[in-house]
């Protein structure tokens, strides 16, 4: 199996984070992908360099106009006087009267101030002069492993920071300013008549959700915690099946706070139930390892061996499966949680 990875994803280091109203470092910073990189090259991944597929994978996903904001936010924002050391937005507009982020419409304001609150989602996506690079390098990583797919391989590991999956067609939310696995899956779309992407993170990929919402060839499942009282707090229940042409392929399965290995393990077994009923051709895995109870940000009580048995679920599965990173804070516990899946995965798949 090969390991995609791009050393200008490191480039990316934000110096601030809000949570519970306090600055604090962020948890999403360089050491998580060069601890995953050293604990999935001893599990024998060769780590290779994605190169550059260009931006029309990514366009295809993300309105041009907010990418053209990502690339130039950073330097417009230090051109303000008395600017902090990074980009970050202090006001929102309102999104009701018409205003629909699916819409992919473009701000009236052209002030740097107010095209931040209308493209950042939070205090969670700090953008420096580097950051840009890194997202694009991500987005390069997670293209690369789908076309590993797409030339044959049975299975590939796409290791992008930033993550992806609260990045909205038009908004960047959650640590995430281009969504990978939905990039990841157009361009996989493009030759599958249908594809699944699962997600096991213990936070819900509201963007991912959004991007395909009125789809059904793109096939969106998530096991997560219940969004009643945790992040994205707005997207993740039940009752979210699609919308139009997307009807029923939409599958939320959230937990409750403490839920336990064999909750987590039963939610993954009824996706890919769902993925399979779904027809689809292909797999994209937006594996977050931060539903372990080490976690910082995590509510439930999930442990290594759920990893392992989870990755033997998904590994039966004999489909070309592209394992793309989302979250995980704890270096302890991605250092267990990363090897017990993969190690199960590749029992069980024929790479």
């Amino acid at each position: 199996m090969k390991l995609f990875f791009s050393e200008a994803q490191l480039a990316h280091r934000p110096t601030q984070y809000m949570v519970h109203g306090r600055i604090v470092d962020p948890f999403e910073n360089p050491d998580r992908a060069t601890t995953l990189r050293e604990v999935l090259e001893a599990q024998g991944l060769t780590t290779t360099d994605p190169g550059d597929f260009g931006r029309d994978p990514i366009l295809a996903v993300h309105a041009g106009h907010y990418v053209e904001f990502l690339e130039s936010a950073y330097d417009r924002f230090m051109e303000l006087p008395d600017h902090g050391p990074e980009v970050l937005p202090n006001v929102h507009p309102y999104r009701g009267a018409g205003i629909d982020l699916e819409e992919r419409g473009k701000p009236r304001t052209t002030g740097i101030l107010g095209q931040a609150g209308w493209y950042i989602g939070g205090m969670s996506c700090a953008m420096m002069d580097s950051t840009f690079k890194a997202a694009y390098a991500s987005a390069q990583t997670a293209i690369a492993g789908a076309e590993a797919l797409l030339a044959g391989e049975r299975a590939s590991y796409a290791l992008c920071r930033p993550p992806g999956h609260h990045a909205y067609a038009d908004r960047a939310s959650g640590f995430c300013f281009l969504n990978n696995a939905a990039i990841a899956a157009g361009v996989l779309r493009n030759h599958f008549s249908k594809v699944a992407i699962v997600d096991f993170d213990t936070h819900h990929g509201d963007g991912t959700q959004a991007i395909f919402y009125t789809r059904g060839d793109v096939f969106y499942g998530s096991v997560h915690t219940d969004p009643t009282s945790y992040y994205p707090h707005y997207a993740g229940y039940a009752d979210e099946t699609g919308a139009g042409p997307g009807e029923g392929a939409n599958h939320n399965l959230p937990l409750a706070p403490g839920a336990d290995d064999e909750a987590f393990i039963d939610a993954n077994q009824r996706l890919a139930l769902a993925v399979q009923a779904h027809g689809a051709e292909a797999i994209v895995l937006s594996a977050g390892w931060d539903a372990h109870r080490d976690d910082p940000l995590s509510k439930l009580n999930v442990t290594s061996d759920a990893f392992a048995r989870i990755g033997d679920i998904w590994g039966k599965i004999d489909l070309p499966t592209l394992i793309i990173q989302e979250g995980g804070y704890s270096l302890a516990a991605v250092s267990e949680a990363a090897p017990a899946f993969i190690a199960a995965f590749r029992s069980n798949a024929a790479e």
